[in-house]
């Protein structure tokens, strides 16, 4: 790699958070984020599903510890807050993947269905955020890559209460990225198509769900997590230190199909 190119990608001495990081996306970018340099810390709920992720990790030569926490949890979040610089140093590059959607008729939903959702796709990242971004902008350089969805550009497949949630990230991005990026701390949105990841296997158990959605893309196939390595090596890295407040499609052009 010439000198050039490592100066734009490597993420060489930084240390990254993931959310989710276990499986799909998550993994996907936190494998990425990895092998371009930086140290991985990686948050779910099942250890057995983050032992192997960090085994996996380390199979690349990557640095890697995980934590084991409900995100719907705020005491858990709070412990993630207290225990994530412990293991590498400091947080540099903060991922928001951890994800849940219940999957109903909009008017089947209740009140506990909206509070469960709430609190693990928005509350949590407004959490993270509000705990390492004032350090990273006092740091004086940081990023935080939020993960959307196409509900958060339009209604699609009982959006629901996640849909309201995921609308709100790339909200919750701007609002981050007004904040703190005259310190160094860029805030982006990624939204991805439909992709072929455990939080969507009840979508994929409908016949002919897939090859539907598949069809749909311009490129023509659905989504798989290693189409989201090059955006967070770039969003992660200094490449993008002039992008910030932005919702990105990563979708095969599913939303402008």
């Amino acid at each position: 790699m010439s000198s050039y190119i490592e100066g734009l990608f490597s993420l060489a001495g930084r240390v990254a958070l993931v959310t989710g990081g276990s499986s799909g996306i998550g993994y996907g970018m936190a494998e990425a984020i990895g092998r371009a340099g930086a140290a991985i810390v990686l948050v779910a709920r099942r250890e057995p599903e983050l032992a192997k992720a960090v085994h996996r990790l380390e199979e690349h030569g990557v640095r890697a510890a995980a934590i084991s926490a409900d995100l719907g949890d705020r005491t858990a979040v709070t412990r993630v807050c207290a225990e994530a610089a412990g293991f590498f140093g400091d947080i540099d590059i903060l991922v928001n993947d951890a994800a849940n959607n219940i999957r109903r008729p909009m008017a089947e939903l209740t009140p506990d269905d909206y509070e469960e959702t709430i609190a693990v796709n928005l509350t949590a990242p407004f959490l993270l955020g509000q705990h390492f971004g004032p350090r990273m902008a006092e740091r004086g350089w940081g990023r935080i890559i939020n993960i959307g969805s196409q509900q958060s550009i339009s209604a699609f497949g009982d959006s629901g209460v996640y849909g309201a949630a995921k609308a709100a990230i790339c909200g919750l991005s701007r609002s981050q990225a007004e904040a703190w990026s005259k310190a160094g701390v860029t805030s982006n949105t990624i939204i991805p198509g439909f992709v072929l990841t455990p939080l969507t296997e009840p979508a994929q158990a409908v016949p002919g769900r897939v090859e539907a959605l598949a069809a749909r893309s311009m490129i023509g196939r659905n989504g798989i997590p290693t189409d989201f390595a090059g955006a967070a090596i770039f969003l992660a890295g200094d490449a993008s230190a002039y992008v910030t407040g932005q919702a990105i499609c990563v979708d095969g052009g599913f939303s402008v199909h």
